[in-house]
């Protein structure tokens, strides 16, 4: 058996999907099999060939013991509504458990109509499959909770979109593809008994020592909101801007989930935004730690069922719950901020200081990566990186007097600069190496360059050597008019 299927969600939360199975691809080719994560989770692909593995993950050929479903989520999209969603472009194969006793779920993105589909054909095209296996291996190396990339194909046919492009397969890995739109699902249909069955499994899935409180789903509602504001807090920190966080792109779990029209941050703008169909700005890199509280709400109107009959008790409680969120987020922050800073204990005004710093980088166009990892070096007393203000003296001031906050404390400087060189990239998938992978791939089949942004992402806190060019953001003018667009 090539790997072994544990089907708990299929198994135990009937009425929650449909069942379905995916297209067939009789011209199905590999691009990409990711053999570390196979190992990790015990998939036995030795004396598999890469003809073998096209057929596997284009969902031409169904593993013994796959239950393929397509899971039923609602949603709040750009704040409106949408009563039901659900896959549709997506089949869950089942469910795997590592030797570590760790459950995750294996999809695969782009294999045809679902009963969600709508009025899609349920396909991808391989440039979105291209962007997710870099986005989700990028964050993963960077230390950031994600969905995890196991394999690329591409089905050999087009799909047509604006034009005609070649299609493709994306396999997913998730410790669950339990979302809040899932839990709004059965909300908006009344039905509190799913409701509760689905928030016992979640617990059981991934919150299990709250099996035995007293109050396990004021808990489990708690515990969400902590891993979100622990997670946006990360992707603050890197300059990485999701672009569609609706509610059915929100795990309960705190990984990142849906790679859509998503990007990494050059020049430090908090009111960036790449996405083309965010026309007001909602999902902005600053608005994103508001949005995930915005988010964890309408969880909690889902599941206010479930923490009791009398409303004038529970609403109170589930608000206080959500008015912590923006303590949660700035704490997991700040620490964060300290880090990447070479801070080693704590200070009153040190959130002035990093607000100061930021207001330095926005004004005089700074590169938000090279920033914090140039800024190390100044403890080597080099001072390359005032080379990137447009006004050094701007930044000279402040950094006097973050040098006499690194004094204050106990630890030597160079644990400083080690620290700092530990969290601060100096690798990140780049928006325009990005285009340029997806571009080569889709328009001359070309994987070379895909190849190359995901060897040098994979470390990318390790100096390497000739790789010049992935540390260089774009110009200007290619970020003013730089847009993501949905891989639907």
């Amino acid at each position: 058996m090539l790997i072994h299927f544990d089907n708990s969600y299929a198994d135990n939360l009937n009425g929650f999907y449909t069942s379905c199975k995916s297209e067939f691809y009789p011209a199905a080719s590999l691009i990409k099999f990711n053999h570390t994560l196979a190992m990790q989770l015990g998939f036995k692909f030795d004396g598999l060939d890469e003809n073998g593995l096209a057929n596997i993950f284009s969902g031409n050929q169904m593993l013994e013991g796959s239950t393929p479903i397509a899971q039923v989520y609602a949603g709040h999209q750009f704040g409106h509504f949408s009563q039901q969603l659900g896959d549709g472009r997506a089949l869950l194969l089942g469910e795997v458990v590592n030797e570590q006793g760790k459950r995750f779920d294996i999809q695969l993105k782009g294999s045809g109509r679902t009963p969600y589909s709508r009025s899609g054909d349920g396909k991808s095209a391989l440039g979105p499959v291209l962007r997710e296996y870099i986005m989700c291996e990028s964050m993963h190396a960077l230390g950031i909770p994600t969905t995890r990339a196991l394999a690329a194909v591409t089905t050999g046919e087009k799909v047509v979109r604006n034009e005609p492009l070649p299609g493709g397969v994306f396999t997913r890995v998730a410790s669950s593809h339990i979302r809040v739109g899932t839990f709004q699902f059965f909300a908006a249909q009344q039905e509190t008994d799913k409701v509760k069955k689905l928030a016992d499994y979640s617990i059981a899935r991934h919150y299990p020592h709250l099996q035995d409180v007293d109050d396990p789903y004021l808990a489990f509602f708690t515990e969400v909101c902590e891993a979100q504001a622990s997670l946006v807090a990360q992707w603050m920190l890197v300059g990485f801007i999701h672009g569609v966080m609706n509610t059915d792109n929100m795990t309960i779990s705190g990984e990142t989930i849906d790679y859509g029209p998503c990007a990494f941050m050059d020049y430090y703008a908090p009111d960036t935004v790449f996405s083309s169909i965010d026309k007001h700005g909602r999902y902005a890199y600053r608005n994103q730690p508001s949005i995930a509280q915005w988010n964890l709400a309408r969880l909690g109107e889902a599941m206010l069922s479930l923490f009791g009959e009398d409303t004038e008790v529970t609403i109170p409680l589930v608000t206080k719950i959500l008015e912590q969120f923006p303590e949660q987020y700035t704490q997991h922050w700040l620490v964060g901020m300290r880090k990447k800073l070479g801070l080693q204990s704590e200070e009153e005004n040190d959130l002035n200081l990093i607000n100061d710093l930021l207001a330095v980088m926005h004004q005089n166009n700074v590169d938000y990566t090279l920033l914090f990892r140039q800024l190390a070096d100044v403890l080597h007393q080099d001072d390359v990186v005032y080379s990137l203000f447009e006004d050094a003296s701007a930044v000279q001031e402040w950094v006097k007097k973050w040098l006499g906050r690194i004094a204050r404390d106990s630890n030597d400087v160079e644990q400083s600069f080690t620290q700092m060189n530990q969290v601060n990239p100096i690798y990140i998938p780049r928006n325009h190496l990005v285009e340029e992978a997806i571009d080569a791939g889709v328009y001359s089949e070309d994987f070379s360059k895909f190849e190359a942004l995901l060897e040098v992402t994979s470390k990318p806190f390790d100096l390497q050597t000739n790789k010049e060019r992935y540390t260089s953001p774009a110009d200007t003018d290619f970020n003013k008019s730089y847009k993501t667009f949905c891989g639907t």
